[in-house]
């Protein structure tokens, strides 16, 4: 398995500025989350967990400055932030790492130095993640390949379309974690769905299907409820873990079965 694409959430109400971020992280190989403002940022870090935080001071309704707050008074303290602004006062920065964040870049974003920026900050947090340089992905018999969008089992060509790919790459990048329903939603469609849409069911179904996600290819997808999905490994192909058998009751030796009594009706 190759480990890699970590969870990044990038607040910035700024349309082009967070398509040009957006663009820098996936770039490095990781998920991009972006957020216009800070309450719907903070209402899903209290359901999703993230691997890095990119903040920009001024959003409407929570400022980058009071998520950051949030962040480190309820949050793994571990957790990189760093600050994309154009707030550049040597008193402003200054408050800022003070109060908790571990970078601070001002804009214009150059994105060489972003995407450096961003790697170190994982690199030091994360040690044991490693990126793969070509944008291949394996895990089992499953391949990926993140920059032409193509996916096999087995060697074999499985096509699949864009969403139905970005779907698959998020489940396989997140295994063993639950991805709830919010998350694939901001990750992949960027926005909000009506809330009895069957828009992420039908897809997952569908790359269960065309994939083969199955245990016979060493993986088990579960539909976790009200929530979203779970994809897991498993050790061995084919196998699901062992269940113990119900013990079966010793047989009584025929020499020592106790006689039954007999019962004598007498008719009237």
């Amino acid at each position: 398995m190759t480990r890699m694409g970590l969870r990044v959430a990038s607040l910035e109400d700024d349309a082009a500025e967070a398509a040009r971020i957006r663009e820098i992280v996936t770039a490095e190989g990781h998920e991009c989350v972006t957020f216009a403002d800070g309450r719907r940022m903070l209402v899903t870090l209290r359901k999703v967990t993230f691997d890095l935080l990119l903040l920009d001071w001024h959003v409407p309704h929570v400022s980058g400055r009071e998520v950051l707050d949030w962040v480190r008074a309820h949050l793994d303290p571990r957790i990189p932030v760093m600050f994309l602004t154009g707030r550049d006062t040597e008193a402003d920065i200054v408050a800022t790492l003070s109060a908790g964040a571990d970078d601070y870049m001002v804009k214009p974003i150059r994105p060489r130095e972003l995407g450096a920026r961003i790697a170190a900050l994982l690199r030091r947090a994360y040690p044991d993640s490693r990126q793969p340089d070509d944008g291949r992905l394996t895990w089992g018999c499953f391949r990926f390949d993140a920059v032409t969008r193509e996916a096999t089992c087995h060697g074999q060509e499985v096509r699949l379309t864009p969403k139905e790919f970005e779907v698959a790459l998020l489940l396989f990048r997140n295994e063993g974690r639950a991805v709830p329903r919010e998350y694939m939603l901001a990750a992949i469609w960027g926005k909000e769905l009506p809330p009895l849409s069957r828009t992420i069911d039908t897809h997952v179904s569908r790359v269960r299907t065309k994939l083969g996600l199955w245990e016979h290819n060493g993986v088990r997808l579960q539909p976790l409820y009200t929530h979203g999905y779970r994809l897991e490994l498993l050790t061995t192909p084919g196998m699901a873990p062992p269940s113990t058998p119900p013990p079966t009751p010793p047989s009584t030796p025929p020499s020592q079965k106790k006689k039954g009594t007999r019962r004598c009706l007498s008719a009237n």
